[in-house]
Formats: structure tokens, C-alpha cells, sequence
């Protein structure tokens, strides 16, 4: 800093321009938001950390006019009486228009504004009840907001007429300025929207008060005096109140005012009031030397460079930071504290001459003494000879230290010591890539990061910004140790995991800066929606790898991926290419910090994975369509499971390390950690008509399974056929071709019949989309409504070919009209037999009507629902081989082995094994589990049993006479099943599994 008070640059220094740091000495004091609680002034952006709902009291105090001709008092609002010794001037408003009115009562007369006659207290009569207005002449007697019962209007007067009048002051505190003082003053910061359009002005205790006094001569700068000291209290000027804490003062203040025949009315208002975010004292507004940041001398500077940040979510910088900046006032950066960073100026006793210490090495060379700390109590002592000679004493250090959100906003170049040390690395990596911190730092660090970085180096200090709301407690109320209204992290951590509760958080509202109310709930949902489906995808691939090996053929090794594209399986490209489409899209939100977005689209991939591609290729998986293609969909699997772990792995950490160190044990290229692997590169090897088209199979299986349930067809009860009717000919033939036998095997149907005809089976008819249109063609909103509900059947195929239509010099496009397809059933046939479901896009028809066959097929299915429930009560894992039996115990036996006869493929591929009649089970068979059901009036008993190796009479003459080993022997082979025992001998070693 110059001796002029502005910060200078050195040699050294980190700006090459004008800086606009500057310092304003005692004479130069501002009002500023004043902790009594810590004893110092606060920055504006300090005092909007702390607002709290609050009472305070709010009186009317009446200010007689000296020689008004009907002894007129004006009339002002405060809702801090503690002010009222120190009132110094009245203002008003110029340009508003006021009354003088008379009070009916007791003869008083008041000028107020006139907007706000209202706000008047009305008079109590004798009765004790307020009066009320007549009858039927409300409108009488009140008039203009003036109750013409208490009050009588006597004159209106312009404001700009009332500027200069003297009046008598409250207290006489301040009587040697009555030459200047007492007087009524004008500005426009006075608004009619509350109070009584009069405002009481202490300078020493209001912003605007000080402005405006200052501005009319009520007082000189050097000679306003605070009535209120350090800790709050009035001082001995303030004979009346002296020693009491200002706000503890206020209820015998307004007695005084009301002793004196001043108080017009008395009151209580709720508002928001600040408090000191440290010491939670109620922040009063004091006048204070202090040494300020010339903020306002480089706002537009600041404007604009934050338009080259981007924030998440952007209104917080276009709309509250903006707003912000463009108010930004002088930052006061002093406080009259002993812990704190000292600040580095050095003045002389007549205040002439000011030097500042921008290094160690300067003021140990004018000082001429050694400097090893830079706390008070090692450079409070410190002095400097004056420049101007002896005579002019020394200049010693300024009493106060730094705000410590000085401090935070250097934080970019002060931690790496710039600019004496790491130059270099600081202009390499300034800006910074991002920040993150709460709402509540659009007023504290990012305000003081922007500030300090743009006068310095005239940018701002991050290139990207995430702002976060805050946490609160279920009901809405902040978190609070005390209450104890929150779960303990530790217990959340404990019972769901850290990873649950990080992606709950990332995927709630807090990470768009709004407030999230925090519900244990909705931690468990993130491990039901997320982790327990991802996990069972991974079990589900484990245990089918391990079966290969149990079944004694070569342990599982993933293919290579560029041997994987060239599959066959229409879902292997579809996984394939949704996978690509998931690390595409992490990248897309990543780089423009959205992360918000990434949970959601990963439950969508999870569901779709468990319950696409695992659920239908469940026969691939398990070896049923021969080996090869087996590993080729288990390679698929564990690519998928692999890219997916890392992606998510800044998300889970922990979750995905799990998973990943088991799926590394099949593959030597692996890195040690997943947090060593390289995030997955987008290849653009994605396929998006396989993507849509199996996203539209999905939605034809969901209205499939609409139609059934409306009609209580269980998806066990085999249909016939399945129109999907759709324009598009690509789509059908996927749906035919390569879909064809996942849809039927999910509906349960036999024959799926495409048609690209939609005047087939449906009529179409057009609605405007109200929402889209509505503000777009406003007055023409109603004719073209008219229009585009009587187009055509062939209009509106026309239009969904060409993808908009002119109507009424509009063009509109498909978002703005919607197509609605309706159902037109064949003649001669119920509901019953056909119906049909459609979503806008597709329409599927299914024929509800039973035959022979169909019910045959409903029954073997039944039969395999019932075996594979026996299976999970007899806790047999996937893998387990097992002999299932069946024994007809109803007078149809014959019927039920016909039909199981005729459904024996199908009953193949589903079990993976036949059903046999329990008279053909071998004697020594061990039964695992028995059931009893009945289906469609057809008894019959399940049993699931596991064949036994028989020791042959032949191995005993190898046994050398030892009944004990012939004992052995033969009790090991019969505890072990023959699939597992055969894969032990051909091994040799009994190799286990690669997994766990």
C-alpha cells in the first residue's frame, strides 16, 4: 500500500495493474454489520451467513414540527428503539405524497405518508373494543387507507415541501449539533412499501443514515460520535441508559419515548434479523474504522469474469452470485482481534504516512530487525523510522489482523507461498479446474475467491464450480447434535455402506444446491434399486463360470473383446452398445459436472442388464445352447460387469473394488486396483437401431403384460398369437428376426404376426400438445386446435412421415402434435378374446383364446414353476444337478404323462434335465425334496433326487482283505455327487474354482 492507501505492486507481485485493494483510516469510517459477540466488524457476506426468524419490537415515535401552524409532529417507524438517543435528521421521500392528518381522540395531529395512513393506530373507545366501521358504509369510512373515524384529513403535502423543516429532538444527547442537525433531510432509498414513509436517522448506526446525513451536512466526519462501545453498551454520553447493552435497552427506551407524550403506537413484528455465524450474537449495524477492499471499483471486472465460469447448476451464478456481485460494497477486510494473520501495515501517529510490508525481507530491511514469526506478539513491537526525519516519531503496525475471508480467498496462490516460491507451478494450473462448497459460499468463499483473483490477476479463480445445498434433518429442520434428529453416519455406514450413502447423496437434490430433507429410507432404496441388482448380476455370472469347471469342462477365461463384437446374439450387441452408451454418458456428465444425472441412468442400465440381457439369455448362460456360445455370453457378461466397476468407481469405491478384485482372478492384464485402471475411452461402436429396438421390445413386453393382468392371464397360461403393429418395417423385422424368440419366450406366446399397416387394427386421431403450444401461438392457439383435431387418418400419416405440417402459417412439428392410436377390435369379437394396448408409438394385440395346445403348455410350465420352487426349498444352488421325478396321484394319470410327453423339449430346456416317472428312479437315489400339487384338477407328487455311485462288488478283490478301506471308499463316493466326483477324477487334483 502507497502512502496514499492504495496497494501497490512490487517488483514481485502477483498483479501487473492498478490494484484496486485500498484502506480508509479511522476519519473514513462505515457502517458494518458490528459482532458484539467477538468485538468486531463483519464483511456484508459474513452477516448473510446467520439470518434467523426473530421478534423485535416496532414503535411509532412522533417528532413535533417546530412552528407548524396546527402543531404537526412527523411520524417514523423503527424497529430498533436502541437507536432512538442517537437520532440525528428525519428523511423522506421527495417524490412521494404526504398527509397531515388529525387524531379525533386527543386532537394530535400527524403527517405521514399518504399511502401508508393505514399503518395509523386506531383508537380504543371507552368500551375497550377498537371501533368498527358502520354497517354498510365500510367504504366511508375508510378512505385512502385512512379510518375517517379516528382520523380527519386536514391537508396533503408534497415530500420535496417538508425538506429543511426543523424539529424538536427525542433526547437531548446531541444538542451542541442542534445548529445542524434536527432537520428533515430527503433521499429516495425512503419507500412507501412499509413503515410511515418518515425514517429516524442515526448515522452512527445505519448505512443509508450515514450516507444521507453526511451527504446534508447534519454532521462532520470527524465529528460523529458512536453512543455504543465495543461490547454493545451505550456510553457515558447516553447519561440515561449508559452501561446497558443496547438491545436489553429497548423496553425502557420506549417507556421514555412514551413518558415524553411521544409514542404514537407500540408493537412487535417477526423478520429476519443477522447474527454473528460465530458467536450467534445478534449483529447490530455501527459505525467502525476499518480497512476496506475497493470492491466497487472493479464490479464490472467482477461481472465479467464470472460469465467465464460455469457453475452446477448454472442459476446460482446467473441469478443469486450475479445478483450479488452487481450489490457488491466496499469489503471491510480488518478485525480488531489478536489471533488472526496481522495486517502488513505500518502508519505513521499523524496518519500521513502508511507503508506496506509485502515480504519478510522489506521489513526487516527498514526496520533493521531480525523477523522468525509473523504473529502480533512478534511484529506488534516492531517500528520503522519515519522517511520525513526523526521528528516525525516512528510508524508503528495497525492494530488489526485480516478477516480470515481474506485468508480463504488467497487460498489459490498462498498455499503454494506465490509469488517467492512455485511460480511456475501456480501459472501453469491458475485457474483452478473446479471448486466445490455449500449455497451459503455464493456470499463467503467463492464471493472472496472472485473478488481477490480478479483484482489481482484479472480473472477469476476456478474455471467450474458445484455448489451443494444443505442437509437437513426428515422433517425439514436442520440437523442438530442436541436434538439428535439425524441417523448416525456410523450406524448408516455400518448397515448399508458407505457407498449407499454417497450415492444417495449424489443422486438427491442436495448436488443441485437445493435443501434435502434426509431419510434413512432413502439410503436402503439405493441399495435395493442399485447394489442388490448390480450384485446379483455378479453372483449370477460367478456361479455360472464355476459351473463349467463343475461340470469338468476348461475353467472360464473371458474372451477378447474384439472377439466378442463379432457375436451373433442380437442382445450381446445390444448390451454391447449399451454399455458404450453408459460410458459415453458418464463422460458427457462428468465433464459438465452433472452428477447428478449418472445414478438414475444407472439404475435404468442396471434394470436393464438383470432383467434384459441376464433374465433372457438365462439358457446362453447355462450352457443349453452349446458350450461355445456359453462363453461367449459368460465373456460378454464379465466385460460388462468389468467397464461398469470402473465407471462407477469414483461413485462406489468400495462397492466396485469388491466385485473387481474377484472378476481380476481370470484375467492376467489386470490392474492391482480398479482405482489403477484407466477410465474407459468412448470407442463410438455403438449400434442405435439395436438400442431402440430393444428398448421398443421392452415396452411391447410391458404392454403385453398390461393386457394379460387386465384380463388375469398369468404369464404361466401360453397365448396364441401377438400383433405388434408399427410403421416402421427395420423395427418389425428385429422384432420377427432376432427378438423374435426373447419376446415369446417373455409373453408367453406362440406365433408373434408383424404389420406396418396402422389403419389395420387402429384408428388415428391428433391432439395439439397444449403444454408445448400454448405459449408459442398464443391468440392462434384456438384455431389451430380446431385444425389439427380434424385432420385426417391419412393427413396424420402424412404428417409422421414428413415430421411437421403448416397450419395457419405455424409450423409444427412431431413434439407438437400428438398422434393417439385407438383399437379397432375385428368384428364379431369380444374383449375377451382380443385386446390390444398401445403407447402412442406401438400397438400390441394379443388373442386371449384358449385351444388344446395352449393349455398343455400352461400346464407344463405350471410343472416347472412348482420343481424349481422345490429346488430353493431344498437350498440346491444354480449349478446343482439334480434327477426330478414325477408320480400322478389323480384318476388322470394318464393325461398328465401325455401332456408332460408333449412338452418334453420344452421342459428340457427350462430344467436342463427331463422329468422322469418315479417308478423308473434307481433304488439307491437320495431325495433332496417331495411336494404334492394339484394343477387344473391334476394331482400329482414332485420329487428332485441325486443319483449315488454303487460300489461294485469287484472292488473289494483290490482292497487286499481290509474291510475298513472297502468301507471307506465306499462312504466318501456316496457322499458326493456324480457330476462333481467324475469332474474330481478327471482333474485329478481336485482344481478348485478361480472364483470365490
Amino acid at each position: 500500500m502507497s502512502a496514499d492507501g492504495e496497494f501497490g505492486t512490487t517488483e514481485g507481485s502477483a498483479a501487473g495493474q492498478d490494484s484496486c485493494i485500498a484502506a480508509e483510516e479511522a476519519a473514513g469510517a462505515q457502517v458494518m454489520p458490528y459482532s458484539t459477540g467477538c468485538k468486531t466488524a463483519l464483511s456484508n457476506f459474513e452477516a448473510a451467513l446467520d439470518y434467523r426468524a426473530v421478534p423485535d419490537p416496532a414503535v411509532m415515535v412522533s417528532f413535533p414540527i417546530v412552528g407548524d401552524a396546527d402543531n404537526a409532529a412527523l411520524v417514523a417507524w423503527t424497529t430498533t428503539p436502541w437507536t432512538l438517543p442517537s437520532n440525528l435528521a428525519l428523511c423522506v421521500n421527495a417524490n412521494l405524497m404526504y398527509a397531515k392528518v388529525k387524531d379525533k381522540s386527543n386532537g394530535a395531529v400527524y403527517v405521514i405518508a399518504e399511502s401508508r395512513l393505514g399503518q395509523l393506530p386506531v383508537k380504543v373507545k371507552a368500551s375497550g373494543k377498537k371501533q368498527a366501521p358502520s354497517k354498510g358504509s365500510n367504504a366511508e369510512a375508510v378512505q385512502d387507507g385512512l379510518d375517517k373515524e379516528s382520523y380527519g384529513l386536514l391537508a396533503k403535502i408534497p415530500g420535496a415541501s417538508l425538506v429543511g423543516l426543523k424539529y424538536t429532538p427525542l433526547f437531548d444527547f446531541f444538542i451542541e449539533l442542534q445548529e445542524t442537525a434536527f432537520r428533515v433531510i430527503a433521499d429516495n432509498y425512503v419507500t412507501d412499501d412499509s413503515g410511515t414513509g418518515v425514517v429516524h436517522c442515526a448515522p452512527a448506526f445505519g448505512e443509508d443514515d450515514h450516507r444521507v446525513c453526511l451527504a446534508a451536512g447534519i454532521f462532520e466526519t470527524a465529528g460523529l460520535v458512536v453512543a455504543v462501545d465495543d461490547d454493545g453498551c451505550f456510553i457515558e454520553k447516553i447519561s440515561d441508559f449508559k452501561g446497558r447493552y443496547v438491545k436489553e435497552a429497548d423496553k425502557d427506551i420506549i417507556n421514555a419515548v412514551k413518558d415524553k407524550g411521544r409514542l404514537v403506537s407500540k408493537g412487535s413484528i417477526e423478520h429476519s434479523y443477522p447474527f454473528c455465524w460465530r458467536s450467534g450474537t445478534p449483529l447490530i449495524y455501527r459505525a467502525v474504522p476499518s480497512w476496506f477492499v475497493k470492491v466497487e471499483k472493479i464490479k464490472d471486472q467482477l461481472l465479467e469474469c464470472n460469465k467465464e465460469t460455469y457453475w452446477v447448476p448454472d442459476y446460482v451464478k446467473e441469478k443469486r452470485f450475479h445478483n450479488w456481485l452487481e450489490g457488491a460494497r466496499d469489503w471491510a477486510v480488518s478485525r480488531s482481534r489478536f489471533w488472526g494473520t496481522p495486517l502488513p501495515l505500518w502508519i505513521s501517529q499523524d496518519g500521513e504516512e502508511i507503508v506496506v510490508m509485502d515480504s519478510i525481507e522489506k521489513l526487516e530491511k527498514l526496520s533493521g530487525v531480525k523477523v522468525t514469526d509473523l504473529h502480533r506478539h512478534y511484529v506488534d513491537d516492531i517500528t520503522i523510522p519515519s522517511k520525513r526525519g526523526p521528528e516525525f516519531g516512528v510508524l508503528k503496525r495497525v492494530d488489526d489482523v485480516f478477516d480470515c475471508w481474506f485468508e480463504s480467498g488467497s487460498m489459490p496462490y498462498a498455499y503454494i507461498h506465490y509469488p517467492f516460491e512455485n511460480r511456475e507451478l501456480f501459472e501453469k494450473n491458475f485457474p483452478g479446474n473446479f471448486v466445490a462448497e455449500g449455497l451459503d459460499q455464493t456470499r463467503g468463499w467463492f464471493y472472496t475467491l472472485m473478488v481477490l483473483s480478479t483484482a489481482l490477476f484479472g480473472k477469476p479463480a476456478f474455471k467450474n464450480l458445484i455448489c451443494n445445498g444443505l442437509v437437513l434433518a426428515e422433517d425439514g429442520k436442520k440437523m442438530s447434535k442436541s436434538k439428535k434428529n439425524y441417523p448416525p453416519p456410523k450406524d448408516l455406514i455400518d448397515e448399508f455402506g458407505a457407498d449407499s450413502l454417497r450415492l444417495y447423496l449424489v443422486n438427491s437434490p442436495v448436488v443441485r444446491a437445493e435443501s434435502l430433507r434426509f431419510k434413512r429410507a432413502g439410503v436402503f432404496a439405493v441399495v435395493k434399486d442399485v447394489f442388490l441388482p448390480w450384485y446379483n448380476a455378479y453372483r449370477f455370472f460367478v456361479q455360472n463360470a464355476k459351473r463349467l469347471e463343475v461340470e469338468g469342462l476348461a475353467s472360464f477365461s473371458p474372451m477378447e473383446q474384439a472377439v466378442l463384437l463379432k457375436s451373433s446374439n442380437v442382445l450381446d450387441h445390444w448390451i454391447n452398445s449399451a454399455t458404450e452408451s453408459l460410458v459415453s454418458f458418464v463422460h458427457q456428465e462428468m465433464d459438465a459436472y452433472r452428477l447428478y444425472t449418472v445414478v438414475p441412468y444407472l439404475v435404468k442400465y442396471i434394470d436393464y442388464l438383470t432383467n434384459i440381457y441376464v433374465r433372457l439369455n438365462r439358457k446362453r448362460f447355462k450352457g443349453r445352447t452349446g458350450e461355445e456360445d456359453c462363453r461367449i455370453s459368460l465373456s460378454t457378461l464379465y466385460h460388462v460387469l468389468v467397464t461398469t466397476c470402473v465407471v462407477m468407481a469414483p461413485f462406489t469405491p468400495f462397492f466396485t473394488e469388491v466385485l473387481y478384485q474377484n472378476l481380476r482372478k481370470v484375467s492376467s492384464k489386470s490392474e492391482e486396483s480398479i482405482h489403477f485402471c484407466k477410465f474407459p475411452s468412448t470407442t463410438g461402436e455403438r449400434d442405435e437401431r439395436v438400442e431402440q429396438s430393444v428398448n421398443r421390445m421392452v415396452t411391447i413386453i410391458d404392454l403385453a403384460r398390461n393386457i394379460r393382468e387386465r384380463h388375469n392371464k398369468a404369464l404361466k397360461t401360453p397365448l396364441k398369437e401377438m400383433v405388434v403393429v408399427h410403421p416402421d418395417n427395420d423395427f418389425l423385422e428385429d422384432i420377427t428376426g432376432k427378438l423374435k424368440e426373447y419376446v415369446m419366450e417373455e409373453i408367453n406366446v406362440k406365433t408373434v404376426t408383424p404389420c406396418n399397416d396402422p389403419l389395420l387394427y387402429a384408428s388415428l386421431r391428433a391432439e395439439p400438445n397444449f403444454s408445448v403450444l400454448g405459449k408459442r401461438l398464443g391468440k392462434d392457439m384456438g384455431k389451430v386446435s380446431n385444425a389439427v383435431k380434424k385432420m385426417t387418418q391419412e393427413e396424420i400419416l402424412a404428417f409422421e412421415k414428413s415430421g411437421e405440417i403448416s397450419l395457419f402459417s405455424h409450423r409444427l412439428k412431431l413434439d407438437d402434435i400428438k398422434v393417439i392410436r385407438q383399437f379397432k377390435r375385428p368384428e364379431n369379437v369380444s374383449e375377451k378374446e382380443i385386446d390390444a394396448a398401445g403407447d402412442g408409438d406401438v400397438l400390441v394385440i394379443l388373442d386371449l383364446r384358449a385351444d388344446q395346445s395352449l393349455f398343455e403348455a400352461g400346464v407344463a410350465r405350471e410343472v416347472v414353476n412348482r420343481i424349481q420352487k422345490l429346488r430353493k426349498t431344498a437350498q440346491l444352488e444354480p449349478a446343482d444337478p439334480v434327477d426330478v421325478y414325477y408320480e400322478s396321484v389323480g384318476n388322470d394319470k394318464n393325461t398328465l404323462e401325455e401332456i408332460l410327453k408333449s412338452q418334453d423339449q420344452y421342459i428340457r430346456d427350462a430344467l436342463g434335465s427331463p422329468i422322469v416317472p418315479k417308478e423308473m428312479a434307481p433304488k439307491d437315489v437320495v431325495v433332496l425334496g417331495e411336494e404334492s400339487h394339484n394343477v387344473h384338477d391334476m394331482s400329482f407328487v414332485i420329487c428332485i433326487a441325486r443319483s449315488t455311485p454303487i460300489l461294485s462288488p469287484d472292488v473289494l478283490s483290490h482292497a487286499s482283505g481290509n474291510s475298513n478301506h472297502v468301507e471307506t471308499l465306499r462312504v466318501y463316493l456316496l457322499s458326493r455327487s456324480l457330476s462333481r466326483l467324475k469332474n474330481q477324477f478327471q482333474t485329478g487334483n481336485g482344481m478348485h474354482p478361480n472364483f470365490d
